[in-house]
């Protein structure tokens, strides 16, 4: 199962975030801390994966809302990166569109 793990320190490393999920008595398969494309800075955010479902749960109810070098995490279940309804795969700014002649008219 793959968690969310959000409100991360920009300093933290995937080390970092093994060893806290180790302390806290949860093994995890994968640790993963996402960054910038470009920077390669942390983005404050990243997914940890465990294996079996029920130590998942278990390091959600314990570890959301604990402290990690200074702040309060955010852990909880991995959704597929379309879900919330978006505006899909491609976003969308909306507005009224059309020419500039056709814009002044409204």
């Amino acid at each position: 199962m793959k968690l969310y793990v959000g409100n991360l320190p920009y300093q933290a490393t995937e080390s970092d975030l093994e060893n806290w999920f180790s302390q806290a008595g949860i093994s995890v398969d994968s640790v993963n801390v996402m960054r910038d494309r470009f920077s390669g800075e942390a983005r404050g955010f990243g997914f940890v994966e465990i294996g079996n479902e029920q130590e998942a749960a278990r390091a959600v109810s314990s570890c959301n809302g604990k402290d990690f070098m200074g702040r309060a995490l955010v852990v909880n279940e991995a959704r597929p990166l379309n879900a919330g309804g978006g505006r899909g795969p491609r976003g969308g700014g909306g507005g009224r569109g059309g020419s500039r002649r056709e814009r002044s008219r409204y």
